[in-house]
């Protein structure tokens, strides 16, 4: 396993680490000893560095992740997030009062007395531009309450948003294949500014693995889904932003970079660790073969800069066009 820096941060985590979005819930069916025994085996790896909600599985993966790194509490980091548990348009919901109730709330799950990364959880650009939930963040801080504070954004206007606070240390962004409008101008900004990325959504929903067809049906509670075409939050955060279909159809003209490359799935995560603006991918998970096969991507070798090349023209003639939502 290879560390990287966050950001200017002192926190150095692994260039694969893992979101529990799906252990937590929203992607179907999900069993708790397979869930922890994920975990189990990513640390086993080297995986030092996890990301959550508190609205995943309603504080579910939290509570799953204080039950896997008990004892482990100054080995393992943790990152979480908030503010989606409210109405996200409210500025009530960014008080003072509001904020510190969810980090208590986070806390007691995670059975913690501090939050490595405390991250604002895809708010509206206004709560952003308004910028008093950072004075309150700071205050957290200076507590002792979080080491650090970030912010998980939808689009690259947000994230340049996110950049003119002094404080922010870190940018969760969905960045993959199909994807890659950031790396233009906000992950070297990013870097600039002492600004960790931590890349969500890896795999498109899974888009990028190869192994779906057109006809694939998902459980009613399993976002992909209920939330296809943005029924229920920001249609990016499914399939990238594609329509299924279409996602499927592109990601067969994708298969030649699994190719020497073990499979599409470690190529795609190899694809996003190549650029050295990133500090970790993300990816989730539900079971221990997951875990194993997204682990296969330390040993992939990095792309030629004639397949990078492949891959950009691939984007912009093929799939920019297709991406719902604003991103």
């Amino acid at each position: 396993m290879k560390y990287r820096q966050l950001g200017s941060s002192d926190i150095k985590v692994s260039e694969v680490s893992f979101g529990t979005w799906a252990i937590g819930g929203s992607w179907g069916t999900v069993n708790d000893g397979e869930s922890l025994k994920g975990l189990e085996r990513a640390m086993e790896a080297g995986v030092n560095f996890f990301d959550t909600a508190d609205v995943y599985g309603n504080g579910h993966s939290e509570e799953l992740l204080a039950q896997a790194t008990k004892g482990k509490e100054d080995q393992i980091h943790i990152a979480t997030k908030f503010c989606r548990s409210g109405d996200i348009h409210d500025p009530n919901n960014y008080t003072e009062a509001a904020v510190r109730a969810y980090c208590e709330q986070s806390l007691k799950r995670l059975q913690r007395e501090r939050i490595d990364l405390y991250q604002i959880h895809c708010p509206p650009i206004s709560i952003l531009r308004d910028g008093s939930v950072f004075e309150v963040l700071d205050k957290l801080r200076g507590e002792g309450k979080i080491r650090e504070y970030g912010v998980s954004v939808e689009t690259v206007e947000e994230g340049l948003l996110c950049l003119e606070n002094p404080n922010v240390r870190a940018l969760q962004v969905i960045y993959n294949i199909f994807r890659q409008k950031p790396e233009q101008e906000l992950l070297p900004r990013a870097k600039e500014r002492g600004v960790g990325i931590l890349v969500r959504l890896p795999l498109a929903s899974g888009l990028l693995t190869g192994k779906f067809k057109e006809d694939a049906a998902f459980d009613k509670d399993d976002h992909r889904s209920y939330n296809r075409n943005g029924e229920s939050f920001n249609v990016g955060e499914t399939f990238a932003g594609l329509p299924f279909e279409k996602g499927v159809q592109l990601s067969r003209q994708l298969q030649w970079i699994g190719e020497g490359r073990g499979n599409m799935t470690r190529a795609a995560l190899r694809w996003i660790l190549d650029n050295p603006n990133v500090t970790c991918v993300i990816p989730g998970f539900k079971n221990t073969a997951q875990v194993e096969d997204n682990l296969g991507v330390l040993d992939v070798e990095p792309f030629s800069p004639f397949d990078h090349e492949k891959l950009n023209r691939f984007y912009h003639q093929e799939v920019h066009e297709h991406i719902r939502g604003a991103y």
